[in-house]
């Protein structure tokens, strides 16, 4: 079955909404169909241009999503508009609700030794029937390390990876092929926010689409990383003349 993609700087992005995608995601969990998934934002779309290795990783995953407000601003510029933004954090929440309540079970990798730790506490007392099968912090010798081997003994039904990108990607796409089963998603600084080391936009500004702003306001040091943003928006105008002009030449 093909799906819609939408093609935004040459990554393509899946046309879906956060309720189909979970009803999608669970079906292939029970099914035990093996998926990556990518929570892509300006920053990795961007990075991602200048990376051609990277950019073949994302677009190797079986789904891209659209986890960022400029994402979907990006679409609406080159008049190929996304339904919605599926913000990483709330899709790792559902899906956990969703263990919880069918008995799947987890891996967890990423975050400092006690950031993870007291993230697999809160998750053990709000989801006690998500079975958790195993976690690592996020410090380990690429080279060396016997966490894949631990993953591939728990075979478990679902494994986020915290290690920011464009590692916790990489690390996906070089290991998934050992595995027999399980979604794989990569979720930034999500275990931060579940340790309580790192406090969540209030919800008004996230359904402002503030978060972003929120996020600056609080942690000054990232302005470096924002600067992706503006030039994403750029980027994207720059990509709807072009296309213009492709049109009116006759190009197909």
């Amino acid at each position: 079955m093909n799906r819609k993609k939408i093609n935004i700087l040459n990554i393509l992005f899946d046309y879906v909404t956060k309720g189909s995608l979970l009803q999608i995601l669970t079906k292939r969990i029970e099914e035990n169909k093996k998926t990556f998934l990518v929570t892509a934002n300006p920053e990795i779309v961007m990075h991602a241009k200048a990376d051609p290795e990277y950019l073949k990783i994302v677009n190797g995953a079986d789904y891209v999503i659209a986890d960022g407000i400029g994402v979907i601003i990006g679409s609406k510029i080159i008049g190929n508009p996304l339904p919605e933004r599926i913000p990483g954090f709330d899709l790792m929440q559902d899906l956990l609700k969703i263990g919880n309540e069918k008995g799947w079970s987890a891996y967890f990798l990423g975050a400092k030794k006690e950031v993870i730790e007291k993230a697999i506490l809160n998750i053990k007392d709000k989801y006690p029937n998500l079975k958790i099968v195993g976690y690592h912090d996020g410090y380990f010798d690429w080279n060396e390390n016997k966490i894949p081997e631990e993953i591939k003994q728990a075979k478990p039904d679902m494994v986020f990876v915290a290690l920011g990108f464009p590692r916790q990607e990489k690390f996906i796409a070089e290991n998934i092929p050992q595995f027999e089963k399980g979604l794989f998603i990569g979720v930034g600084g999500s275990f931060d926010v579940i340790a309580g080391a790192v406090k969540r936009a209030p919800v008004i500004w996230q359904k402002l689409n503030l978060e972003w702003l929120y996020r600056l306001i609080k942690q000054p040091s990232r302005w470096r990383r924002m600067l992706a943003l503006p030039a994403f928006i750029i980027r994207m105008f720059m990509m709807k003349f072009s296309n213009r002009k492709d049109y009116k030449k006759g190009t197909p």
